[in-house]
Parts: C-alpha cells; structure tokens; sequence
C-alpha cells in the first residue's frame, strides 16, 4: 500500500564530529544557510544562530555550543552543537519529499561527522490532502 504522509522528518544524531566546527557559529549559519538549496527547499529567512552555554550539565567550565534554526516554505531546519561531548543534533522537517541522503551527505562533510544515527520518521501519515 502506497501510503500518503504530509512529509517526512529527519533526525541526525552525530558523533565524533569536528569539535573547532562544533564551536564555530558561521559554521553553523553556513550550513542552515547553504542546505536548503541543496536539497530543493525553499528558504524564507536568513538562518537565525547563537551561541549558548549548557544549563543541564554541572560543568561551569563547559564550552559553549551553537544552536541554529532556519524556516523554509516547507517547514524548517534546526542545529545543536555540544562541543564538550563532541556531538550535534539536526532535525529537517518538510512538508515535501527531499533526499535524504543528500541532506545527510552535505551535513556530515561539513561537519565531519564520522558516526551518527539516522532516523526518518513520516509524519502526518493522515493529514487530509
């Protein structure tokens, strides 16, 4: 059965990434910046990045990550670097098909991800069209 979903959402948990990339915001920006074209989407702002520092974790020394959104006409883009734990958390979400495996291609190569767990859930699965 060929089954109908509003769009899919893919989440890349990645690990032993590059930690100077994971701390670099134009890093960041760059790619919430560049990616939406690369997989055919359609950006409606610029990339919007800060730099933070962790709240759950005891280590007042800890070294500030990056977090990043952008909004695309098919829903949005989002970054979260943890440098300490060498470690980055990507959510694509789209109301169209994309590849996949391009999104993950372009991201891993500019972050130089070595690991990272891909999941792909179809969400919206009966969302009336």
């Amino acid at each position: 059965m060929n089954q109908k979903i509003f769009g899919p959402h893919l989440t890349i948990d990645g690990k032993e990434c590059s930690r100077e990339k994971l701390r670099d915001i134009q890093v960041v920006y760059r790619i919430l910046n560049e990616l939406p074209q690369e997989i055919g989407m359609t950006k409606m702002t610029l990339p919007y990045v800060v730099e933070w520092k962790d709240t759950w974790n005891q280590n007042k020394d800890s070294t500030p990550g990056i977090s990043g959104f952008v909004m695309i006409a098919e829903s949005h883009i989002s970054i979260h670097t943890f440098p300490d734990q060498n470690y980055v958390f990507i959510d694509i979400f789209s109301c169209k098909p994309f590849d996949t495996e391009k999104a993950k291609s372009f991201i891993t190569k500019q972050l130089e991800i070595k690991k990272c767990e891909i999941n792909i859930v179809k969400r919206g699965i009966d969302f009336p069209r």
